[in-house]
């Protein structure tokens, strides 16, 4: 068997200011106060044989934002294996969305720690727009790949402007 797996959507769109991505600060109460490394893409886990990753990632998206996933042209950025072992497989997909519109779904866990108390948090307690380079300073350290794959298609696609 192998380790955990997780997929999800990278939702990204084209400013005067350059390349954005819409990441998602991590619920609850082990990140309420980080920034670096505390922001993720909305991601979910999933069995290996449970369905393919791509569905994984549109029900993740779902479910971690309570919006449905957007259309448009899916861009794959491949997987990455995080420091904990869990390995995530992205897509990116353009498309604008207000942060202010979405609904996150939640978690139980023991708060505080052996106290015998369940209390719900957000999978995610904030989304917000990120240029590239802010975006690398706060993600998950192993999902900046995601990232950098995303430039490189951008730039593949004649997307990121003339003057650079």
């Amino acid at each position: 068997m192998s380790g955990r797996r997780s997929a999800g959507l990278l939702l990204f769109r084209h400013t005067d200011d350059g390349l954005e991505v819409l990441l998602g600060h991590m619920g609850g109460p082990f990140f309420a106060r980080r920034d670096a490394g505390a922001w993720t893409l909305p991601k979910g886990e999933y069995e290996p044989e449970e369905e393919p990753a791509w569905d994984a990632a549109r029900r993740e998206f779902r479910e971690e934002l309570g919006l449905e996933p957007p259309d448009g042209e899916a861009v794959p950025l491949g997987e990455v294996r995080q420091s904990g072992g869990k390995t995530v497989t992205a897509w990116a997909i353009e498309a604008d969305l207000d942060p202010a519109s979405i609904d996150p779904g939640t978690f139980r866990m023991e708060w505080p720690p052996r106290s015998g108390q369940l209390q719900e948090f957000p999978e995610l307690d904030r989304v917000e727009w990120f240029g590239l380079d802010r975006a690398r300073d706060v993600i998950v350290k192993a999902q900046a790949a995601f990232l950098d794959r995303l430039a490189e298609h951008s730039k593949e696609s004649g997307e990121s402007g003339e003057s650079e």
